[in-house]
This record gives structure tokens, C-alpha cells and sequence, in this order.
């Protein structure tokens, strides 16, 4: 017989939206009883998961639950990237939302979280170890924290055949294969965040070069996290640099490359124009690193891998037996259909551009504060992931449309700058701030027309 409990929301996922969406519910509805429930032994998401060397690609202060900031606020002062915000280590994070967990929710009695459950729909679970169900009444909501749960290589199979022989190990097993001598070949499949990091992995292991096959079906453009910084100065001055390009861009490549030459995007190499961008953000000292790997294969995607070469949609590439194929090439970002956050489940997704958190602890704060779902989906309308330079256009403005919906309520937007999870928050000692006030004037001033360019490239309007 099934074991029974109530609770008012029934969370289904303790990633990183699960986590801020219910660390901002309980800290502003104190009677909110919150039963958490995930497939994974502890909460983190798919951080339990990732591979050894995984960082932040963002500022630590942007991820984690708006109680709680990550990390320690805290300017790197030595390396490549001083004077920027330290980012977060894989195992660091995972230690983070183990903390949270315990400390902050566990903590409150009103949380419950069960590790190693299924949801099998509705409020029914079923424990992965034993098989027993539990039926939870919920008495409000269930919530979705996993309808963009992204895809890894430690958890998603290669997307091509695997012949016997070819040695083919996702980016995570890598390190292992260090103790016992590194091998003489490597070809690092994939175009995103993840082969990024598999390549300076290896070239700072004194990898030459030259030993490096990089096959990537697309090339990406990539944010410079320079800009990308918990400094509104710097965040809102890059905005407010992006809308004016925007504004005299004369189709969607030129916005990026006048991006480029202000300093806002990256590119490996400056000889081909990208056709993807998901834009995670990287160093410039990194993108001089990668422009050393000259063997970049732009052949399609992978087919099948075999002992001595690979198939690709386009070709084939011989790499020698003995070469070991870096599979990077999990989905990540996944791209369902925006729905609206609030209907029969609240399904999280994120409604400022680019920060998963924020939106999902926005989304707790206004479940717990405003009660009529019509005017909650209208002040936190979704804006999906991009992919392509058009994707991230219509990002664009659909994120600028939501912060203007949500910042238009005076206890949203005092609550939105409080969390330093918020790109955009000018905290109380940023007030008298001349930077800060140039870059707010230059915001508004450029952002009619900037959001109306990228509108019409995007195709959100008629050309």
C-alpha cells in the first residue's frame, strides 16, 4: 500500500531552478509546505553529474537561491581572469546546494525533500530503490523544475555510433586517463561550452596543439565575460552598448560583429562568421588558447566513430588507432516550446535572458506575493533558450519585454534588487553611482530602438 503525505507544492526537480524556486517561496510564504523530490541522491541537479575540471562559465554571485550567495563575492586577484568575479568549481557548487539543502530548507520544517524518487505524474512518486510509492495531496501546485533540464555527456550517450575498437569516452572520464600516461591524439567532438573546456583541459596539460582534433559542426559566438559581470556599471553599460549596435545593425550578422568590436561577444576564429549562438560566456585568454588548435573539422556532425577514423555527415577524418574521441556532444541547452509558467503545473523557465536562477527564484517570490495566475503569466512571460544568432535576437527582446513587465510593480522590482542572482540590480550603494547613472541613461535612451531592430530581425515583427 502506498505511503501517503500532503503538501502544498510538489516540486519535481532539486536542479538549480528547483532550488531557487523554492528557497524564494518559503522565505515569502511562511506557510508554503514544500515536498522536493528528485531522481538524484542529494540536490545540485545535473552539478552531481559533471565532469571533474566543470566550472561556472558566469559569475558565481548570478547562480544559486537568492538567500544564499554562492561563493564569496570575492574579485580573482591572480591568473588570467583578475579583476573579474570568481566562478564557482563543479564541487564547490554540488557543496553549495548540499548546504542550502540542509541549512536553509531542511532547516525551515517546511520542506521535505526526497532523493532517488521518480514522479509518475500528478502527486504520485515512486522510490527508485525499492519501488514503493507515495502519493503526495498537494494542495496547490506541482511544479516542473525540469522542463529545460539540460542534457551532459556523463548522462546522454554519444549521438553517433560507437564501432568496437574506437576508444570514444565522454569529456568526464578524461582525468582518468592522465595516470596512466596521456594519450598521443585526441579528437574533441562538439561546438559549445563543454568542448571548450575539454580543449583548455588539455592544452594546460601541455597537450600540443598540434595533437588536437576539433570537430565542430557549427561555430559559436560566446559572450565575454568580461562584461558579464555583478558590477551594474558593467552589465548595464554592455546592455546599453548592445542596444545602440543594434539599433544601426543592418542584419543579424552585422549586429554581431559590431558586438565583436565592442567587446561583448567572442569568436574562435575571426575567419568564420558563427551560425550558433548559445552564448555561454568565455575568457578572452581562453579564446587566445583555443585559436592555437589549427585542426578544426567542419564536416557535419559525427556518424560513427571507428578505430581509425570517424564518419561525418559530410566526410570522414582518419585519426590513427589508439586516437581517443571526446564525446561533447550531449544536447545541453534543451528548446521546448515556451508555455506559460503558471497553468495546471507551474512549469519553471527562464524570464530574464540568459540567468536560469534569477527567473526561477523570480518566479517563487511571485507565487508567494500575487495570487491570480492571468496576472502572474503576465508579468513573468517565458523567454526561451537561444540557438541560432536569430534564437538569441528574439531572447533579446523577449527577456526585455519581461524585465519591463515585472520591473513595472514597485514590490517586484525592490524585491529583484535585493538578489544578487539579478544581472540587472543596482543595490542601494549603487545609487549615487555616476557610472551607474551614465549606463542607465544610455539603457534607456538606446533601447527603443535597439529592441525594435533585433525585433524585426528576429522575425518577431513584420520587416
Amino acid at each position: 500500500m502506498a505511503s501517503t503525505m500532503e503538501a502544498d507544492y510538489l516540486v519535481v526537480g532539486a536542479g538549480a531552478t528547483g532550488m531557487a524556486f523554492v528557497d524564494a517561496l518559503v522565505d515569502h510564504d511562511p506557510g508554503a509546505r514544500v515536498v522536493l523530490v528528485d531522481r538524484r541522491a542529494g540536490a545540485g541537479g545535473h552539478w552531481l553529474d559533471a565532469y571533474p575540471f566543470v566550472r561556472l562559465h558566469q559569475a558565481s554571485p548570478f547562480y544559486g537561491v537568492a538567500s544564499t550567495p554562492l561563493g564569496t563575492g570575492r574579485l580573482q586577484t591572480e591568473g588570467p581572469e583578475t579583476g573579474l568575479h570568481e566562478r564557482a568549481t563543479g564541487a564547490e557548487i554540488a557543496a553549495y546546494y548540499a548546504k542550502v539543502l540542509a541549512d536553509r530548507l531542511l532547516a525551515s520544517d517546511r520542506v521535505t525533500f526526497r532523493p532517488g524518487h521518480e514522479h509518475l505524474g500528478g502527486g504520485a512518486l515512486r522510490s527508485l530503490d525499492t519501488g514503493r510509492t507515495l502519493d503526495v495531496h498537494v494542495r496547490r501546485r506541482v511544479v516542473d523544475a525540469r522542463y529545460l533540464s539540460p542534457g551532459i555527456p556523463a548522462t546522454t550517450p554519444p549521438p553517433f555510433v560507437v564501432d568496437e575498437g574506437a576508444r570514444v569516452v565522454p569529456v568526464g572520464s578524461m582525468p582518468a586517463l592522465e595516470p596512466r600516461g596521456m594519450p598521443d591524439r585526441w579528437v574533441v567532438v562538439g561546438s559549445g561550452k563543454t568542448a571548450t573546456d575539454a580543449c583548455i583541459w588539455l592544452l594546460a596539460r601541455g597537450v600540443d596543439p598540434g595533437a588536437i582534433c576539433w570537430v565542430r559542426p557549427r561555430d559559436p559566438w560566446m559572450l565575454n565575460r568580461a562584461v558579464i559581470q555583478p558590477d551594474p556599471a558593467i552589465f548595464l553599460g554592455m546592455a546599453a552598448d548592445l542596444l545602440g549596435a543594434a539599433a544601426e545593425a543592418a542584419s543579424p550578422d552585422d549586429l554581431f560583429l559590431r558586438l565583436e568590436d565592442h567587446g561583448i561577444v567572442l569568436r574562435i576564429d575571426p575567419s568564420v562568421t558563427p551560425t550558433m549562438a548559445k552564448t555561454p560566456t568565455l575568457a578572452q585568454w581562453e579564446r587566445d588558447e583555443l585559436r592555437t588548435i589549427e585542426n578544426v573539422v567542419r564536416l557535419g556532425h559525427v556518424r560513427r566513430a571507428e578505430p581509425d577514423r570517424i564518419v561525418l555527415d559530410h566526410g570522414s577524418v582518419v585519426t590513427g588507432r589508439g586516437t581517443v574521441v571526446v564525446h561533447c556532444a550531449a544536447p545541453g541547452l534543451r528548446y521546448p516550446l515556451p508555455v506559460p509558467i503558471w497553468g495546471e503545473t507551474i512549469t519553471l523557465q527562464p524570464i530574464r535572458t540568459g540567468f536560469p536562477c534569477f527567473g526561477a527564484a523570480l518566479a517563487g517570490f511571485v507565487e508567494a506575493t500575487r495570487g491570480d495566475d492571468t496576472e502572474k503569466n503576465a508579468l513573468c512571460p517565458p523567454t526561451p533558450y537561444s540557438n541560432t544568432p536569430a534564437d538569441w535576437m528574439a531572447m533579446q527582446v523577449l527577456g526585455n519585454r519581461a524585465s519591463l513587465s515585472f520591473g513595472a510593480v514597485p514590490e517586484i522590482r525592490a524585491w529583484a534588487n535585493t538578489t544578487v542572482l539579478n544581472p540587472a540590480r543596482i543595490g542601494p550603494g549603487d545609487l549615487d553611482r555616476a557610472d551607474v547613472a551614465d549606463a542607465v541613461a544610455r539603457l534607456r535612451r538606446n533601447a527603443p530602438a535597439g529592441v525594435a531592430r533585433m525585433a524585426r530581425f528576429a522575425g518577431l515583427v513584420p520587416t
